[in-house]
C-alpha cells in the first residue's frame, strides 16, 4: 500500500498508524494494474497469489519513480518481499515487461 505517495509494507503497519493519512491499496491504482496485471499473468511470476499484491505494490512504486529500471533496481526494489512458491526471476521480468509497455 501506499500512505501519503510513499509504498509502505502494510504487515508492518497498524490501521491507527495510517489515521488522517492518504491510504491508496492495489485496488487505487487502476491505472497500472491491467499492466502489472498482464506482465506478471505473462512472466508466471504469479502461482498462489498470497505474496503477488505486494510485488505488484513495490513494482508500481518503482515504475513511478523510474519508469526503466535495471535488473538490480527491480531486485532492490523486491528485496523485502517473500515468496514461497515461484522464486524471484518471474517478477523481475514481469517488471521489466511493464516498464518495455508503458
Amino acid at each position: 500500500m501506499f500512505v501519503d505517495g510513499q509504498p509502505v509494507r502494510s504487515c508492518l503497519m497498524l490501521a491507527v498508524q495510517v489515521s488522517g493519512r492518504v491510504v491508496t491499496t492495489l485496488e487505487g491504482l487502476a491505472e497500472q494494474l491491467p499492466r502489472l496485471q498482464k506482465a506478471f499473468a505473462g512472466n508466471h511470476a504469479i502461482q498462489c497469489g498470497f505474496c503477488a499484491p505486494g510485488f505488484m505494490i513495490a513494482a508500481a512504486a518503482l515504475l513511478c519513480s523510474n519508469a526503466r529500471p535495471s535488473e538490480a533496481e527491480i531486485r532492490e526494489a523486491i528485496k523485502g518481499h517473500l515468496c514461497r512458491c515461484s522464486g524471484y526471476s518471474g517478477f523481475v521480468s514481469a517488471i521489466l515487461d511493464a516498464a518495455a509497455h508503458e
